[in-house]
């Protein structure tokens, strides 16, 4: 199971990352607005530079991307087009009004054999200015941090820390394969697995890349 995806079901232990999820038909996906707007209104009260909660579908089965055919967002009395990606991402608004008429998001499946799951997972997406210093991945991993212990909880994040998994540092995702080097790095084709001592905190040095940086997420370790 890749560790970099915060999956709901493998972070079950924390409540507040539950949502109410359930299947109109065989083939469709259908799930409770509020447990989205409540984990946007986290990032919203936060202040968060990079890091961002998105919400994507993936088959049971086989973590295939759940491609989506067609989507809604409905209410009982309102009905919506549900904006979504090529790769299953659910670009959903913040939006209080939703969350007070009950609104569910339904979701057809370009697969009809596809059985969707919602994952969440926590990364940073707009890294077009992002200079890779040790100083600014210490910045970003201290964003995920503080961005999973949020979503995580009081009760959890203060009280029962040890059911939380543990970060480790950050994963950086590249348009090609990447060749940086350096101690607590590691990559592999188009992913470096970085590791963050707090003595990268005002580290100007430059982690060199030929690639492009796409995306971070956490280093996730059970």
């Amino acid at each position: 199971m890749n560790k970099i995806f915060l999956l709901l079901k493998v972070v079950g232990v924390i409540s507040a990352l539950s949502v109410t999820s359930f299947k109109a038909t065989a083939s469709e996906f259908v799930i409770a607005y509020d447990g989205f707007y409540d984990r946007l209104k986290v990032v919203n009260k936060g202040e968060f530079q990079y890091a961002q909660v998105n919400f994507y579908l993936s088959d049971i089965a086989t973590n295939e991307v759940c491609t989506i055919k067609s989507g809604k967002i409905l209410t009982e009395k309102q009905e919506f087009d549900l904006t979504y990606t090529d790769n299953a991402q659910l670009l959903l608004p913040f939006d209080k009004q939703l969350d007070t008429d009950k609104a569910v998001i339904v979701v057809q499946p370009k697969n009809p054999q596809h059985d969707c799951q919602l994952k969440l997972q926590i990364e940073a997406t707009e890294l077009s200015n992002f200079a890779l210093t040790k100083a600014n991945l210490f910045e970003l991993n201290q964003e995920f941090d503080e961005l999973l212990s949020d979503l995580s909880g009081f009760f959890v994040s203060k009280l029962m820390w040890f059911l939380l998994p543990e970060q480790q540092g950050v994963v950086l995702k590249f348009d090609a394969p990447a060749s940086m080097s350096g101690e607590g790095v590691s990559c592999k084709e188009n992913r470096c697995t970085i590791k963050i001592t707090d003595e990268w905190q005002d580290d100007k040095t430059l982690l060199n890349s030929s690639a492009k940086l796409i995306s971070a997420t956490p280093w996730i370790v059970k």
